[in-house]
């Protein structure tokens, strides 16, 4: 029970920095997201301790932490304007991080790694090249784009790759942690450097990306 009270305890904690964040009240959603964003590392933990931390868990713990600091750094461009570009690709460093870590988890369950990369190079380029028809940014931004959907997307085609291999509950949870994650992006990206910026996309960037992160700590559990 205490694993699904964390769950929601995030859910609400991560609707309620929206609405701080939507009215302008910028230094609380940044406290109210470190909140919501502990609570996917607290659960990551107590999940990872009950199979005894081996070592997929491990780096999923660490991609949860990179995550959370991440969350942070995300909302601090917010209160320093002056430096939040600086901050956003930081963040987006950090983010990247984290799924390198998620990536060393689960690359080694993968039955054919190589073909994972050359589907996660092809679809990123026609996901990439549909973004960029929809939206305006820096030369900077676009580099970070591609490099870090390009992991994510990797990421996916591994996860996908290990559930087909093994439909365990471990390879299907963290399979559907990472596709919400991706999605999520998708979304933050368009909704970021689109035509205009909408609370409503921000509301499902960020309930999409907290479902997946504690879905991803919550195969922790299952692993063998």
């Amino acid at each position: 029970m205490h694993y699904a009270a964390l769950c929601i305890v995030c859910l609400i904690i991560a609707s309620l920095l929206l609405f701080r964040e939507r009215d302008g009240y910028f230094v609380q959603a940044v406290l109210l997201k470190g909140l919501a964003s502990l609570c996917f590392v607290i659960l990551g933990f107590l999940c990872a301790s009950h199979v005894m931390w081996p070592r997929p868990a491990t780096l999923i713990f660490v991609g949860l932490v990179l995550g959370a600091v991440a969350d942070v750094l995300l909302n601090l461009r917010q209160v320093f304007v002056k430096v939040g570009q600086t901050i956003f690709l930081v963040g987006i460093l950090v983010f990247l991080s984290g799924h390198i870590a998620y990536l060393a988890a689960v690359l080694p369950l993968c039955p054919s790694p190589i073909l994972a990369l050359l589907a996660a190079a092809v679809l990123t380029f026609f996901l990439m090249r549909w973004i960029f028809g929809k939206i305006t940014a820096k030369k900077a931004f676009k580099i970070f784009g591609v490099v870090y959907i390009g992991a994510i997307v990797f990421l996916n085609c591994v996860a996908i790759a290990n559930l087909f291999s093994y439909a365990s509950t471990f390879n299907l949870l963290f399979a559907a942690g990472a596709l919400l994650f991706l999605v999520s992006d998708i979304v933050l990206i368009l909704n970021t450097f689109g035509p205009e910026n909408k609370f409503s996309l921000r509301f499902v960037n960020l309930m999409l990306y907290y479902v997946g992160q504690l879905v991803i700590a919550l195969s922790c559990l299952f692993l063998r």
